[in-house]
């Protein structure tokens, strides 16, 4: 894998945050977690895991991981703009 820049994953976290943001008495606000309605699409697909139930983390397929890997490093890798 080629080396993944720190600085642009912290760009994509915070556009996430962002992007998932809501405005709560005139201040925005975002949960720490990823939208619901995102990670049941990514298991629809069968890139990921059932994400229901109390785990704070789920289960990449080797589809996800084949896809996901390609996309950071497609997204984070050092040498993309």
């Amino acid at each position: 894998m080629n080396a993944i820049s720190e600085k642009k994953i912290e760009e994509a976290v915070l556009a996430l945050l962002y992007a998932c943001s809501f405005d709560e008495h005139g201040v925005r606000r975002s949960w720490k977690t990823y939208d619901w309605g995102i990670t049941q699409r990514l298991f629809e697909q069968g890139f990921i895991d059932d994400p229901r139930g109390s785990r704070k983390s789920v289960l990449l397929t080797p589809e996800g991981e084949k896809y996901g890997k390609a996309l950071a490093e497609e997204f984070f890798g050092e040498g993309t703009p």
